[in-house]
């Protein structure tokens, strides 16, 4: 193949690009070995079963849907039909904030409901604890939901 001048110019344009964006610092990994919440954080190590989706609306489902922060940030439960698995940060200032929320795919009746649980976690932004009640709170200062703490 017979590449003309501004064809081999392209080329080594393109090159140089490639090898420039490859030339860059490698990030660091995420170092997994820290805390992200404190051992004697409230929320953690507590299982939180839901009471209530908003103010007032109660659900009905094949399991009690709970969540339980361990001290390294992970948070495990279920929806009530799924297991979740994901990752949660708490700081001073009662802010909370639920990432990387996965669940198992299992089917069931209730699976619309199932996802306004986990709807509720990922939109979480402030949380009030009062005696046995966790209380979840949008952005807007709107009441998401609220969990009782198991015995």
């Amino acid at each position: 193949m017979i590449m003309t001048l501004p064809g081999r110019a392209l080329l080594l344009a393109l090159v140089a690009m490639s090898l420039a964006a490859c030339g860059g610092k490698p990030t660091e990994p995420a170092r997994q070995d820290q805390p992200r919440v404190s051992s004697d954080h409230p929320v953690v190590g507590q299982r939180w079963n839901l009471l209530l989706v908003g103010t007032n609306e109660r659900l009905s489902m094949p399991e009690t849907p709970y969540f339980v922060v361990s001290p390294d940030g992970r948070v495990t439960g279920s929806d009530g039909c799924n297991e979740i698995n994901g990752r949660v940060n708490l700081d001073g200032g009662n802010r909370i904030q639920f990432g990387e929320l996965g669940t198992t795919r299992r089917g069931c009746p209730q699976l619309d409901d199932a996802k306004r649980v986990t709807g509720m976690m990922e939109d979480a932004y402030r949380f009030l604890i009062d005696h046995d009640r966790l209380v979840f709170f949008g952005r807007d200062q709107r009441v998401l939901g609220g969990w009782r703490k198991a015995n």
